[in-house]
């Protein structure tokens, strides 16, 4: 997508994807070594979740993933200044399939970088039961042309 078809309000959905206990397992063997993350039998009778969960930086992964494949393929952005939060109100287990939603909370032209475009959006991940195993607010940066007339939308 173009930057300027992401319009306020605009939802962006993609998915199913669904994560395998190989996968969580090797995600964490990497980045996220918990045992709640690396040890399904100690997980099952240990953890408060009684059994493995996905590393929330996982479930994240997956998130950029379906707004890359969705969204931002072919599009001008270029790179991101970070996030106003992330939450992961609910665990993302083995065979959970997740569905992305995002939706354009705020675009706009930076007055100061007229070729710089800021796209402020909310991204959450829903299973397969619908409930919401990840929610974040994210900052995309887009490469624009030269804005032209009072049409730009602009801001500091």
């Amino acid at each position: 997508m173009k930057f300027a078809e992401f319009e306020i309000g605009r939802v962006i959905e993609a998915g199913p994807v669904t994560v395998s206990e190989a996968e969580i397992l090797e995600f964490a063997r990497r980045y996220d070594p918990q045992w709640f993350h690396t040890e399904p039998e100690e997980a099952a009778t240990r953890s408060r979740f009684g059994a493995l969960i996905a590393s929330g930086w996982h479930t994240c992964g997956i998130a950029m993933r379906l707004v890359v494949q969705a969204a931002l393929n072919g599009s001008e952005s270029f790179a991101s200044p970070g996030l106003d939060y992330v939450r992961w109100p609910h665990p993302v287990r083995p065979g959970d399939s997740l569905r992305l939603r995002a939706t354009v909370v705020d675009r706009r032209r930076s007055r100061s970088q007229p070729t710089l475009g800021i796209l402020n959006w909310r991204w959450q991940l829903f299973n397969q039961h619908g409930i919401e195993v990840l929610d974040l607010k994210a900052t995309s940066l887009f490469e624009l042309p030269e804005a032209d007339g009072p049409a730009a939308a602009t801001a500091p």
